[in-house]
């Protein structure tokens, strides 16, 4: 990392992602068996708390901008922390989907303070480069926290479970204090005596100056379609930690450890290959084509997982760890490519505000996870797949209307470089 801000913010991600890997690899037998819940009962509450998490996500980076992205980051790695802690005393539903719409409102607005934070203290042009360099540091710290889960899963006692939880509060702790050693940050936009005018037309354009209305990003109909299709192309979001284990299980005769291992190969490859997979992305017309590109591997990825039905040991793991490759390379593209379009979208005054709307489609792939691992791959089989698959390219190629359609809604007006709070 180049500087001291851009160093603390990988360290913050490496602390949290460490303890992330881990709780999501052991929370489920967890709950399960620990705390005593069904199955089918922990589906709902998560499913509850992350529809909670996209609801307050838009107000929470709203917060962050008015309140400031580094003071917000804190408190919210402060507030997931606690809910972590939180699950370790819960013994029953009702306390469980409780702790757990905290938990899930608390990551949801985490994730828009920091990219507010992030434009406030990164040049417009370097954003997407360390996005990247975040990213292959999440997966990094993910592969490390599920080798550290797959120690508790070994061992399957509660107390190995708890470890888990209090291991994962410990790391956003220390996510919250790196967090704090960075500087204060304003985001500013410079507006020159001869864009006055053209920047006065495109806030009424909008149809409210930035201070007139709560939530503009509400409004914003073209950013809200670009974030609808974003959302679509995340549906391959379930498909390492939910979908493919199943999958593999039920439709294959390919051994159910083939599950873990395409999860280490995914972390692997996107961390030592999203950084170069970024490098191509330099603005809304380069993100537009890495998009396009992604949802047609994206689709190639879904026809061979397909193919793995109903055969045997070996080549059902052959045509899984192909399938596989091919996810990561389009996941790599799609990230990087709406990374550009959700900063260069986005008014630089209400950068958390419109962050947080555009990480709702993380929330929503979330919350429609088990519904697409069941119903759509599971009991469909192939035609399911190929559907899931369709829809990618489809979403991928409507970007372009719909990015054109965000960028002539709004007239062009200059980003605003980072401004360190006095």
């Amino acid at each position: 990392m180049p500087n001291r801000p851009q160093r603390l913010l990988a360290l913050a991600q490496l602390a949290n992602s460490v303890g992330d890997g881990a709780f999501y690899v052991t929370s489920a037998l967890y709950f399960t068996r620990s705390v005593g819940l069904a199955p089918a009962r922990v589906g709902l509450g998560l499913t509850l708390a992350w529809a909670v998490g996209s609801l307050v996500a838009v107000p929470l980076g709203r917060l962050a901008d008015r309140r400031g992205p580094r003071a917000a980051s804190v408190l919210l790695a402060l507030g997931t922390s606690a809910a972590i802690g939180g699950f370790l005393l819960v013994r029953e539903f009702i306390p469980f989907v409780l702790t757990a719409c905290v938990y899930a409102s608390a990551q949801s607005g985490l994730s828009a303070a920091r990219q507010a934070l992030l434009a406030g203290l990164v040049a417009a042009g370097e954003r997407t480069g360390l996005l990247a360099r975040l990213q292959a540091t999440l997966n990094g710290g993910l592969a490390v926290g599920a080798a550290l889960g797959g120690l508790a899963l070994s061992a399957g006692t509660a107390a190995a479970y708890r470890g888990v939880l209090a291991l994962d509060a410990v790391c956003f702790l220390a996510c919250a204090l790196l967090l704090s050693r960075l500087p204060a940050v304003t985001a500013a936009t410079a507006v020159t005596a001869a864009t006055a005018v053209t920047a006065v037309t495109a806030v009424t354009a909008v149809g409210a100056g930035s201070g007139g209305r709560r939530f503009t990003v509400l409004r914003d109909r073209p950013y809200a379609v670009v974030t609808l299709l974003n959302a679509v192309l995340l549906l391959r979001l379930p498909l390492l930690s939910l979908a493919l284990p199943l999958w593999i299980t039920e439709r294959t005769q390919a051994p159910a450890w083939l599950a873990s291992g395409l999860f280490v190969l995914n972390t692997l490859m996107v961390t030592l290959f999203q950084v170069r997979a970024a490098r191509a992305v330099t603005g809304i017309g380069t993100a537009l084509r890495v998009l396009r590109r992604s949802g047609l591997v994206m689709f190639a990825s879904c026809a061979v997982f397909a193919l793995s039905e109903g055969r045997s040991a070996w080549s059902a793991a052959a045509i899984l760890i192909t399938g596989a490759v091919l996810q990561v390379v389009a996941e790599m593209q799609q990230s990087a490519g709406s990374w550009q379009l959700s900063f260069d979208l986005a008014p630089a005054d209400r950068m958390g505000e419109y962050q947080g709307f555009f990480g709702t489609g993380v929330t929503v792939a979330r919350t429609l996870g088990p519904l697409v691992a069941t119903w759509l791959l599971l009991g469909r089989g192939t035609p399911g797949w190929l559907l899931l698959g369709a829809l990618m390219p489809l979403a991928a190629y409507a970007m372009g209307p719909a990015v054109r359609r965000a960028t002539g809604h709004r007239t062009p007006r200059e980003t605003g470089e980072p401004l360190l709070a006095s």
